[in-house]
């Protein structure tokens, strides 16, 4: 099963980050040095994919933006002789015509999010990556999701789960666990956010989807759920009637950036993993704690 292209829904407004994405969207708040976005794209470039379908609102442009040349930059760049920070930004220039945008016109939800790519995915199996959720791992998440897709079979729709505690499972959409091999199992059901003491397991559904195409068709006709929208969890509980789901458990440190908890600690970390800033960010934590 071979997947060439990943959605990114990035329309959201990011009230959990307000103020600071009252004018900025909260894909482009940076990570140490790079924006989230870029993190999540340079993901899914590692994990093989070939076309970057991002589904964008208003005041998004700046996204777009980013993944462009600058012609203003690499001149004044060339002239002065900066040619690490040239190369910086060769390493994240996509080819021509590997990315494509689409707007959601109205806040409908992820569902309708997604649903706003079907005409750039086609009829093919495709992933969807939410860049407010990074993992810190090497390979990274959907990298280990399309390895286990390779072994499943040409309609298998698969899902990056991870442990939650017991008492937290009513804040998650929980899937059921079926028959395993290794970090791979078949879903046996999924509910969104279980009443306290009713979710069939403690494995939660995060950020990070395989979908074939015909979720697209539920989606078309998908009523509204939690908070009035259009849910994806929905969909993909309507197309497990007809196709198998896999959960897969990934590798990996998962950071929830959508919220400023989330965003802080994925500084930390993101940051401790560099070898030029691990020695001087320790230092500086150290003075902080002891304050």
């Amino acid at each position: 099963m071979k997947i060439r292209k990943a959605v990114f829904p990035v329309a959201g407004l990011g009230t959990r980050v307000l103020p600071a994405t009252k004018a900025m969207p909260k894909e482009m708040l940076t990570i140490v040095d790079r924006p989230l976005i870029q993190y999540v794209v340079d993901e899914a470039r590692e994990a093989g994919i070939e076309h970057f379908v991002f589904v964008t609102g208003r005041n998004k442009a700046v996204i777009e933006d980013h993944f462009d040349r600058m012609f203003e930059l690499d001149t004044t760049l060339a002239a002065r002789g900066k040619k690490a920070e040239q190369d910086i930004l060769a390493q994240s220039q996509p080819e021509a015509g590997a990315m494509s945008f689409t707007r959601q016109q109205a806040p409908l939800g992820l569902g309708h999010a997604v649903w706003c790519a079907r005409d750039i995915v086609g009829n093919e199996p495709f992933a969807v990556v939410l860049p407010d959720e990074l993992v810190l791992n090497t390979p990274g998440c959907l990298k280990q999701m399309i390895e286990a897709a390779s072994q499943l079979g040409n309609k298998a729709n698969v899902l990056a789960v991870e442990a939650v505690p017991d008492h937290l499972t009513h804040q998650y959409g929980i899937c059921g666990v079926g028959k395993r091999t290794g970090k791979t199992f078949e879903v046996d059901g999924m509910v969104e956010k279980p009443p306290k003491g009713t979710a069939p397991s403690n494995l939660s559904i995060t950020g990070r989807y395989i979908l074939q195409p015909e979720i697209f068709k539920i989606l078309e006709t998908q009523e509204r759920g939690a908070g009035g929208e259009i849910q994806l969890t929905d969909a993909m509980i309507g197309l497990a009637r007809t196709q198998k789901f896999y959960g897969v458990e990934f590798e990996g440190e998962r950071h929830d950036c959508g919220s400023k908890a989330g965003f802080l600690r994925a500084n930390i970390a993101y940051g401790l993993k560099r070898p030029e800033l691990r020695e001087g960010l320790i230092a500086e934590m150290k003075k902080y704690l002891e304050t």
